[in-house]
């Protein structure tokens, strides 16, 4: 088992990964910016780098400032977390040249899937179902009016290289198509350096569901169930559970076996999650990521695994330690990501925190880097913690989640505390019947009814 592993990123991803290194007797290395002097990743480390000044760009993403940390701290392999350099094929590639594992999947899964026309064939070529769409790019606006025509509208106009919801536009009609082809290529060029995009069929009220896949080099496969993130914000998570309140066990069987044997034909090594929207009884696939997730917390709470632990030891070779027939799913888990952020506009809240309560009791969990007196910086995303609450039942889950969000204290910025609060006395989010486009309805609705 490696003897040291670099972390390459910061907060409370890079504090659940430094947790699991220290339970299995592993020495870590945080790296950080110059805003990031104090964050407790750095405080918790055995050893810790000054890798740049805050700008992501000039350190968190500087692959140069990490390899040479690696380097001079003799780490064996380096942990990407989520977000940053995690999806980064080039990077994965380096740090194999330079004699040290990357925990992830291979450079050529993460370049496969960071295409979503060609993880889309490939999700075609395993077996996966897929959402009616265009064969591949579309090049100009008749291309896209043809494909429109021929898939029938709404359509959804993506980019090729997206994720996060840029690049992505809706076109209801024909009418729409110009504007929206435009504008999606725009945001494609601008957020990914690519405007290459694609069409799918635009479904109405679908819901958003992923499943957990495990894959060692041994040949072995298995997948951990589904979690639901339908409760989204222009296409960003914000809730998430598991298991779904929409699938029966027929349907979550059936998926979840027709996407370990997608995974074992593609040959992936590694944690990865592949996503769906499901509408009707249907599930679509809208792409895969390779890397960990933010909610993977609740798939964790459901089934005893430990992901993080499981990353770590696949990449050092070993099998996995569980084997499908193995895998017990234990009552409900739900998570809320907790932003530093206004709860009704979304502006985000950097600052000090002046005081800081978290919540506790049995089933209650929470992954944040915070504490009092910390100073949120501006430069990065404004996720500062993760309440993940489990329950024998998805009601008893509500009731301990309610209580918990009602026990958590953050003062000196604005949190997104009192969204959840609101929601847990929505009666569609208390019933669980809600689709990717129920929060944005609901806030724009009650945002109206108060101007």
């Amino acid at each position: 088992m490696f003897e040291k592993v670099l972390i390459a990123n910061r907060g409370e991803i890079a504090l659940r990964i430094h947790r699991a290194c220290k339970e299995m007797g592993i020495a870590t290395v945080a790296v950080h910016s110059t805003a990031d002097t104090d964050a407790m990743h750095v405080r918790l480390a055995d050893e810790s780098v000054c890798i740049g000044p805050p700008p992501a760009a000039k350190s968190y993403l500087h692959i140069p400032s990490i390899i040479a940390a690696a380097e001079i701290t003799g780490a064996q392999a380096i942990h990407p977390g989520y977000g940053f350099l995690s999806e980064n094929a080039k990077f994965a590639e380096i740090v194999t040249q330079h004699g040290m594992t990357f925990i992830g999947p291979t450079a050529e899964h993460i370049r496969l899937m960071g295409d979503k026309i060609a993880a889309k064939q490939a999700a075609i070529d395993t077996g996966m179902p897929v959402v009616r769409g265009s064969d591949g790019g579309i090049a100009t606006e008749a291309e896209a009016k043809k494909v429109g025509k021929k898939i029938g509208y709404p359509v959804l106009i993506k980019a090729a290289a997206g994720g996060g919801g840029r690049g992505m536009k809706v076109a209801r009609t024909e009418d729409d198509v110009v504007e929206a082809f435009q504008t999606a290529r725009a945001e494609a060029k601008a957020a990914f350096g690519n405007d290459e995009v694609y069409m799918e069929k635009y479904l109405t009220h679908p819901r958003h569901i992923e499943i957990q896949v495990v894959a060692d080099s041994h040949g072995n496969v298995i997948h951990l169930g589904e979690r639901d993130c339908s409760l989204q914000r222009r296409h960003q998570k914000v809730l998430e559970e598991a298991p779904s309140p929409a699938l029966n066990a027929e349907d979550r069987a059936t998926i979840g076996r027709v996407t370990a044997e997608a995974i074992q034909k593609l040959g992936y090594l590694g944690v990865g999650t592949v996503e769906y929207l499901y509408e009707d009884g249907e599930f679509y696939f809208i792409e895969m990521n390779t890397r960990l997730q933010v909610e993977h917390p609740v798939t964790e709470m459901i089934t005893g695994i430990d992901l993080v632990r499981e990353q770590i030891r696949i990449a050092d070779g070993a099998p996995l330690s569980v084997k499908q027939k193995d895998v017990k799913f234990n009552g409900h888990a739900i998570e809320c990501r907790v932003n530093a952020e206004n709860p009704a506009t979304f502006r985000p809240s950097p600052g000090k925190i002046t005081s800081y309560h978290p919540p506790g009791g049995l089933g209650v969990r929470l992954d944040s880097a915070i504490y009092a007196g910390y100073s949120i910086p501006p430069n990065y995303d404004s996720l500062i913690g993760k309440l993940i609450v489990h329950g024998r039942d998805r009601a008893e889950c509500l009731m301990r989640l309610r209580r918990a969000l009602n026990e958590m204290v953050i003062t000196g910025v604005e949190t997104t505390l009192p969204l959840f609060r609101d929601l847990m006395n929505e009666p569609d989010v208390i019933n669980g019947d809600y689709s990717i486009h129920w929060l944005e309805k609901n806030l724009a609705a009650k945002a109206a009814a108060e101007s």
